[in-house]
């Protein structure tokens, strides 16, 4: 991801900003259109979500009421009425991150691989470069809009709050099962973060580049003799492993010995 920031803010390589991105009229060539669109599938469910996102109003003032008056019973079933629905919202959005995750993996695979530089990536596959930078849009909006809304996370809190009291009082609840208690823990670290979409494009990165450098480790972890000939493939084939972008971890662990 940092190379391709770098291509967009032209400090890359000699070549940057030798080319012309044409983000606006940007259509997939046939070696670009399988992973396009995957990713156009998830991005088409992107303008959903934020429309969603955008005209949630959250459950205050239910929640506020069956707080003040907690042995009515009509009070308290209102409000759990009112949640229920937007619990239901806020899982659709969590999972929806998980997609994105996903796409993003595909995308970075297909822009950072080592047939040619980041430069001629960008250069010739536009668009998938035009949906990079959509996923980035996305992620500052959606994050923006979640951090001023704070009835997500006060929704989601009562929620959590009335199913556990529900368990303690063995009181059934239907909703549980759409949202089990695994899948409530994960929502609630998801939404926690302050910029919860840019946390799982930054831990998608890492996990991408993590993948390589597993990669490379299972090999070295073999007998010498059955694997010198794919570590040498990846030392003498590697077309960006001397540059300076490249992790020093990586470099170090196919020095070599």
């Amino acid at each position: 991801m940092g190379n391709l920031i770098k291509v967009l803010t032209r400090d890359i390589d000699n070549n940057a900003g030798n080319f012309f991105l044409d983000f606006e009229n940007a259509q997939p060539t046939e070696a670009e259109r399988a992973v396009w669109e995957q990713v156009n599938e998830v991005l088409m469910e992107a303008l959903a979500i934020l429309d969603d996102l955008q005209s949630y109003n959250g459950a205050g003032e239910e929640i506020r009421q069956a707080i003040q008056n907690p042995s009515e019973d009509q009070v308290q079933e209102r409000a759990w009425a009112a949640v229920v629905p937007l619990v239901g919202k806020l899982k659709k959005f969590y999972e929806f991150s998980l997609r994105l995750e996903g796409s993003l993996h595909g995308l970075l695979k297909a822009l950072t691989s080592a047939r040619c530089s980041p430069t001629q990536h960008l250069e010739q596959e536009q668009a998938l470069a035009r949906q990079f930078a959509e996923i980035l849009h996305f992620t500052l909006r959606f994050d923006e809009l979640k951090m001023t809304n704070p009835a997500i996370q006060n929704d989601f809190s009562y929620y959590r709050r009335t199913l556990n009291r529900m368990r303690i009082n063995n009181v059934a609840a239907e909703e549980e099962n759409e949202v089990n208690n695994e899948l409530a823990n994960r929502m609630s670290l998801f939404y926690a973060n302050a910029t919860p979409m840019l946390k799982t494009l930054s831990d998608a990165t890492t996990k991408f580049v993590s993948d390589m450098k597993g990669c490379i480790k299972v090999l070295k972890d073999q007998p010498q003799s059955s694997v010198e000939g794919l570590l040498n493939a990846l030392r003498y084939t590697t077309k960006h492993l001397n540059d300076e972008t490249t992790s020093k971890q990586i470099k170090n662990m196919l020095q070599v010995n």
